[in-house]
């Protein structure tokens, strides 16, 4: 690996979220406005992955734009193919999930943590699993996260506090 990959690496893991989208620019990945984007993982084409605007993606996405055949590599001299991958507009993928060639994502879609979506995600819903299929609509998961919700404190230390009183009690 030389020295601007590396370099590379180092933007994505460690930079700003300003950082980070620059970095993925560059590299070829199109990017929409208002994107927040925690991988590093956008292999081998970061060029044929496109990303829609409002669109959150956790750590360790991968992202898969080859299928490479090596089963028939004495058969054939080269046997690869090759795919675009496109999120559209206010979509989530979640920490570890895959997503292979030729697949698109959303509008208004979730992907659940480790799923691996091996074909297209309809508008508005939630997939999750392997392969990832519908589990929700999005309707459905918005009630689900609004019933679950914790009000906070903006403050971090605050907001701690407040999280261990409220699963611990006052036994810790």
């Amino acid at each position: 690996m030389g020295l601007e990959n590396i370099i590379r690496k180092f933007k994505l893991r460690y930079g700003s979220q300003e950082t980070v989208i620059k970095t993925l620019r560059e590299m070829g990945v199109q990017i929409g406005e208002r994107c927040r984007i925690y991988s590093v993982n956008f292999g081998g084409e970061p060029y044929l992955i496109k990303i829609g605007n409002h669109v959150g993606i956790a750590n360790d996405v991968t992202f898969v734009n080859h299928n490479l055949n090596w089963t028939f590599q004495d058969k054939y001299e080269s046997l690869t193919g090759f795919g675009t991958i496109e999120i559209f507009d206010n979509c989530n993928i979640g920490v570890r999930a895959t997503i292979l060639p030729g697949v698109k994502i959303g509008p208004n879609s979730v992907v659940g943590a480790c799923s691996v979506v091996t074909k297209d995600v309809p508008p508005n819903v939630v997939v999750a699993g392997n392969p990832a299929r519908v589990i929700c609509t999005l309707d459905e998961y918005e009630k689900k996260c609004v019933t679950k919700h914790i009000d906070i404190p903006k403050d971090k230390d605050a907001a701690r506090a407040f999280l261990i009183k409220h699963f611990w009690g006052d036994s810790r």
